[in-house]
């Protein structure tokens, strides 16, 4: 059983350090890459485009794949957008797909202004460690939003929203009751265009970082139950 997790836009695979190393106690091989242009500088974010990121999975896909039996993709916020579309595009090997808060919209109105702003401003404040909980493990991202980037990743969006119709595979989707990162529209929208089977879960004690959170050991547990019943079934067919 193996599980592909993708990290967030600005973020780092530490967000998701705890959530992968619960699954590989738990027995599955996990991979957690780092995303092209993350975790040095956001100038270096600036200067890569969603088909990199995108690639960056595919290619951890295809080996996770070729040595596992049951396959899931999952991710965070704009990981979650990454893992849907692998799971759209490769539904011949991704056997389920787990979302946590993940980004398809949002609603700043700072957005319709996008694709002229980037031009005339480099970057924005960052909006990184969206945590109900204070202490504990903080989250490691840029202080800083590249608009090149962002830009870049509405494409992202509107791609992946495009082919939501294309999932096969169960879905297990938990979404924070609070999050003022993602608005809830993003989550409605996935589920308005997708038609595989979906369970929703509810974090209601953690904001958009659920994985370093108040609902983390929740992520985690319904993450294992979810792969071991995957791999249940396939065993059975």
């Amino acid at each position: 059983m193996g599980v592909l997790l993708c990290h967030g836009f600005t973020g780092t695979p530490q967000s998701l350090r705890g959530w992968a190393g619960a699954l590989a106690e738990a027995g599955f091989t996990v991979r957690l890459p780092l995303l092209p242009g993350h975790g040095t500088a956001w100038e270096d974010l600036a200067r890569t485009s969603w088909t990199q990121w995108y690639a960056a999975v595919e290619d951890e896909l295809a080996d996770l794949a070729s040595r596992c039996r049951v396959v899931v993709v999952a991710g965070l916020s704009m990981g979650g957008t990454l893992a849907s579309l692998a799971a759209a595009d490769h539904a011949d090997v991704v056997d389920g797909l787990v979302l946590v808060n993940p980004a398809f919209r949002v609603d700043d109105p700072r957005m319709l202004a996008l694709p002229v702003l980037r031009h005339l401003l480099p970057s924005l404040a960052g909006i990184s460690d969206d945590r109900r909980l204070r202490d504990g493990e903080p989250e490691l991202a840029y202080s800083r939003i590249p608009l090149a980037a962002l830009h870049s990743q509405t494409r992202l969006w509107r791609h992946t929203v495009a082919r939501l119709d294309r999932i096969t595979c169960p879905v297990l989707l938990m979404t924070s009751a609070v999050d003022h990162v993602v608005p809830a529209s993003s989550a409605a929208l996935f589920a308005e265009h997708v038609t595989a089977d979906v369970r929703r879960v509810e974090l209601a004690n953690s904001f958009h970082v659920a994985t370093l959170d108040h609902d983390a050991d929740l992520v985690t547990d319904e993450t294992i139950a979810f792969v071991r019943s995957l791999a249940a079934q396939r065993a059975a067919s």
